[in-house]
């Protein structure tokens, strides 16, 4: 018998005698061991095939599987594969390896060169796992694409693009999370990378399953219109919801030639033209788009930022609010303080580097009177404070109302503290990136957000002091993952993350740590957003008592909503095993 089977095309020549034909015959499938292989011989229609033993999808063994009409189906979930090609007819199973076949004398060899180009195919299989909503598919070329070298911005990139032009109503949770994970890479444990790029990866897909296509509009034709008018245009068509006319102006400025900071203005300019629109999702998401194309660059920006503009223009306004109109009109304050901004600019401009009230401003913007939170904020502006410091100051008190969250309100009050901090922290980076006096608007916004969830902190919990120090505090650490294994450790959650920083231990390490226990639990939005904020936070204020306090709330909050099933976490762990070349169920 002569046979010369050849399978996918290979850099090399590398066959190995592995069996004899008279056994395959006989046995009509074969168990064989080679170079670190394990592969699954069959004989059908006269001819040997080879492929690997474990079904891609779970690991399951192949070799006895069904095999007809030259098709072999995996007995565990019925996964049904091509014999000569190793192609599956079920996407979310993944092709099997083959191998290419000779005969020789009676004896079957098998080539055991890789293919020659893995990276194509696992970059593909990226593709049909968002396009198809599969985690354990994204998973697994994930992981794959980045141990064989790829940098992190293109599976990035690949999410970024599919996610924006697969939306239902534009960017929404799951494109701050693919970015939000991508923004925590920095902080995390090497081995927590391609865990916190699925994460994202997920989300996306989750998001788009079943999505059509969003076609970007057209810019102005042959249109010499100046930034200025379509920055005007823009907020007029946001101000009626009509966001096709709106997303026109915005695709006309960047296809201008308008800068990303020209853009960047428009976009917050029209999310502070209201008062804290979508309880600050909207502008987070402005934020988040902005960082994402920091990643992968302007030439994505219309695409990305395109699909911001249903959002802005559909959000809810607070003017809309009974909480924000009674018993005190918050709106009217805030319109007062806002007349009032340019004076107060020009005021403190001559004094800039010299204001020293934060400690003073912080109890005032907790306090129960709003009209003197306003006040306050026009007088610190006066007094030399710059737009950043202002919004530092606020995003730090929304956060205490986090670290100040007593465990006897209801435990969907978690939220309510939660939206202000991370509304906040999107004004304080997006003032870092472009300060506007429209963008400081939103810093009044967050303020009042943090003035309205008073009663939360109702009696306040305790924050934890620096008391005398742990002499091991890395000893301390390690209780973490065991403390969140169970329910109802909020407060000895930020007690041990204060004792620990407060004992010396180091920032960093204290981070990666949440950041892997935030990622072995199932996917939440808001915890993700609390997580990431935090750490943003806490990389401007270091290790100051404030940056402590941060690192508390994000920790309290993280604790509030651990366990969960962790069903995430075994797919993930189930593809790094099965890319590892682990026999998850075959026997030794």
């Amino acid at each position: 018998m002569t046979q010369i089977f050849e399978t996918p095309t290979t850099h090399i020549d590398q066959y190995v005698c592995v069996a004899k034909l008279a056994d395959v015959q006989a046995a009509g499938s074969l168990l064989v061991r080679s170079q670190k292989h394990t592969i699954a011989l069959f004989y059908s229609d006269n001819q040997v095939y080879a492929i690997d033993n474990r079904c891609p999808h779970m690991g399951f063994p192949l070799q006895g599987s069904t095999c007809k009409d030259g098709i072999v189906t995996c007995p565990w979930h019925y996964a049904r594969f091509d014999l000569a090609s190793g192609g599956t007819f079920d996407s979310w199973a993944d092709d099997v390896p083959s191998f290419p076949v000779e005969i020789r004398d009676g004896e079957v060899w098998v080539n055991l060169a890789p293919p020659v180009d893995p990276h194509a195919h696992h970059h593909q299989r990226l593709r049909d796992g968002l396009e198809q909503s599969i985690s354990l598919v994204i998973a697994k070329s994930t992981i794959a694409l980045l141990d064989m070298g790829a940098d992190v911005t293109e599976p990035f990139q690949m999410g970024l693009e599919f996610g924006t032009h697969y939306n239902k109503t534009g960017w929404s949770s799951g494109l701050t999370i693919h970015t939000s994970m991508m923004n925590l890479l920095p902080y995390l444990d090497a081995e927590d990378q391609p865990r916190a790029l699925f994460q994202g990866l997920s989300a996306v897909a989750g998001d788009s399953a079943g999505a059509p296509p969003h076609f970007v509009v057209h810019p102005l034709p042959n249109s010499n219109v100046d930034l200025n008018t379509l920055k005007n245009w823009f907020r007029q068509f946001i101000e009626v919801r009509d966001s096709e006319a709106a997303e026109r102006c915005l695709v006309s400025a960047i296809r201008a030639g308008a800068s990303s900071e020209q853009i960047a203005d428009i976009l917050f300019t029209a999310a502070t033209d209201h008062r804290y629109i979508d309880i600050g999702h909207t502008l987070d998401f402005i934020n988040k788009a902005l960082e994402a194309l920091d990643v992968v660059g302007w030439q994505g920006a219309e695409l990305v930022l395109a699909s911001l503009v249903s959002g802005l223009a559909n959000a809810s306004r607070m003017e809309e609010s009974n909480s924000w109109r009674y018993p005190v009109d918050l709106v009217a304050i805030l319109q007062s303080a806002f007349e009032q901004l340019p004076t107060a600019l020009a005021t403190g401009q001559s004094r800039e580097g010299t204001w020293s009230g934060r400690d003073e401003l912080v109890p005032i913007l907790l306090g129960e009177d709003p009209q003197a939170i306003a006040n306050s904020l026009l007088n610190a502006l006066q007094a030399g404070c710059t737009d950043e410091q202002l919004a530092s100051v606020v995003t730090y008190t929304a956060a205490l109302r986090v670290a100040r969250f007593h465990t006897n309100n209801d435990f969907g009050d978690w939220n309510s503290a939660h939206h202000p901090f991370t509304f906040a922290n999107a004004v304080h980076q997006g003032i870092r990136r472009v300060p506007s006096l429209e963008l400081l608007r939103g810093v009044f916004d967050a303020a009042m957000s943090v003035y309205l969830n008073r009663f939360l902190n109702v009696p306040p919990a305790r924050l934890p002091e620096p008391k005398e120090p742990v002499q091991n505090p890395e000893e301390l650490l390690k209780q973490l993952p065991d403390l969140l294994d169970r329910q109802q450790q909020v407060n000895q959650t930020g007690k041990l993350v204060a004792d620990y920083l407060y004992s010396g231990g180091s920032a960093k390490r204290l981070m990666a740590m949440l950041g892997k226990l935030m990622l072995r639990e199932n996917r939440d939005f808001h915890v993700i957003q609390e997580i990431e904020a935090a750490f943003r936070q806490y990389s401007l204020l270091s290790e100051t008592p404030a940056g402590v306090h941060v690192l508390v709330a994000a920790s309290r909050y993280l604790a509030a909503h651990s366990p969960t099933m962790r069903s995430q976490a075994q797919t993930y762990q189930i593809a790094e095993r099965l890319h590892k070349g682990d026999r998850l169920f075959e026997e030794s």
